[in-house]
């Protein structure tokens, strides 16, 4: 999206434990979707619950970072449901090296507006998230996705 000529691109550097590290790059589109690409490494193999969270706080690590981002205040669900919270980007998948290969689209996490996800954490779960079908007390509200093991502040990005 332009704001003023230029392109909104954002940056989120991942930090966790005890080894979770990694980058990822944020822009959003002319048609509204903002695209979601990186890296993140240290992982234990397989599916991690994968959020945007309400606050982009991490003086206590990854648990300051709130709630998923939930705007509209609806059920938690699969990136292709209509009735989820608009932080909900489902599942990242870490192969036996540990590390996750992110590239996703969605048009609920713009970078602009009044729902901007900017100044917002993305946050890395320890476990899959069960995208609000498990019948497990938190499905609905967070995925049973578990512990936090990897967040990270997304900020503005320089156009150079």
């Amino acid at each position: 999206m332009a704001t003023g000529g230029a392109t909104v691109k954002a940056v989120a550097l991942i930090a966790g434990d005890p080894n979770v590290k990694g980058s990822l790059h944020f822009f959003q589109d002319a048609t509204g979707a903002t695209h979601v690409t990186g890296r993140i490494a240290g992982l234990s193999p397989g599916l991690h619950g994968f959020h945007i969270h309400a606050l982009g706080d991490t003086t206590n690590g990854c648990i300051s970072t709130g709630p998923h981002f939930n705007p509209l205040k609806r059920n938690h669900g699969a990136r292709t449901d209509e009735d989820r919270h608009a932080g909900d980007l489902g599942n990242i998948f870490a192969g036996q090296d540990g590390v996750a290969e992110v590239r996703l689209k969605d048009m609920q996490i713009p970078l602009t507006g009044p729902h901007s996800i900017l100044g917002r954490a993305v946050v890395v779960h320890a476990y899959p998230d069960d995208l609000g079908r498990g019948g497990h007390e938190l499905s609905k509200t967070t995925g049973n996705s578990g512990a936090r093991v990897g967040c990270g502040v997304i900020g503005l990005q320089s156009a150079v």
